[in-house]
């Protein structure tokens, strides 16, 4: 395929920030944007709610819809996929975007913290996949992508945030067990990482520690995963994409629009060497 043209996309955390950006690039192919996220009110601290994002998708050439979905709460990811396949006649692409980040040690990780990061982050990830994949089993060129990093077990990334790290690698476990477990359905199950640090609002959730122009911009990560989408269900499944090596293989080779700050040095993301 050469176009995302009316493929209906779920994506979750689609308020602002990469799934947003994902969003958007998408529908500019003309694609069907299910935009499932918790922010339906504007947000005091935060941009964006799922109604702005739907205004913004429709203007750049897609078709969207709006609904408000909190990932820990099934039956709200239930009741959106069914909205979306009767609205969009199916649902052919499920973006797991969401998450939530505290990079802080043991004895600084509240529990009501951990258990956040680990209802939006791991258990969103399985049980929107898991309402997905029925849809997901009646499109031609099926896929589900993630928003986690490669599994690497080196102690230095658990060190310093055992909780944010272990929540993070519980979606890319969904990615390596979900991609061979429906291999022969051809539903691909990928994931997609940075390679540098993405300036979005989850950088002021870090109290000053990652200034924005170290970091690109979302739309790199966007750029891969319409890349990533295009391909082949049936031969494209069970990978751990890097953006920079994805739009590379594309023929990308100057990386400098994306940055936020041409020229500044990019700060390496998390989980990479």
């Amino acid at each position: 395929m050469s176009t995302l043209r009316r493929k209906t996309l779920f994506i979750t955390g689609a308020s602002r920030g990469i799934g947003k950006a994902i969003a958007l690039r998408a529908a500019a192919d003309g694609a069907n944007i299910v935009i499932a996220a918790k922010t339906a009110e504007p947000h005091p601290k935060l941009p964006g709610t799922i109604h702005t994002v739907a205004g913004e998708v429709e203007a750049a050439g897609g078709r969207a819809l709006a609904v408000p979905v909190d990932v820990r709460r099934e039956d709200q990811i239930a009741a959106a996929a069914a909205k979306a396949a009767e609205t969009f006649g199916g649902i052919d692409i499920l973006v797991n975007n969401a998450s939530a980040i505290s990079l802080t040690g043991t004895l600084e990780t509240p529990m009501k913290r951990f258990d956040l990061m680990f209802g939006v982050n791991v258990r969103g990830t399985f049980a929107c996949s898991q309402a997905l994949i029925p849809y997901l089993r009646k499109s031609v060129n099926p896929h589900i992508l993630t928003l986690s990093p490669p599994l690497a077990m080196d102690p230095r990334w658990f060190r310093n945030h055992c909780a944010y790290t272990m929540a993070k690698y519980g979606m890319s476990m969904c990615v390596l067990g979900m991609a061979e477990e429906f291999r022969e359905d051809g539903i691909a199950v990928n994931a997609l990482w940075p390679r540098t640090v993405i300036a979005t609002a989850a950088i002021a959730l870090l109290g000053g520690l990652v200034k924005p122009e170290n970091c690109r911009k979302p739309g790199i990560v966007a750029d891969a995963a319409h890349a990533i989408l295009l391909r082949d269900a049936r031969t494209c499944t069970g990978n751990f994409f890097i953006d920079e090596e994805v739009l590379g293989k594309e023929g990308v080779m100057d990386f400098s629009r994306y940055a936020v700050e041409p020229g500044a040095f990019l700060l390496p993301d998390l989980f990479l060497d």
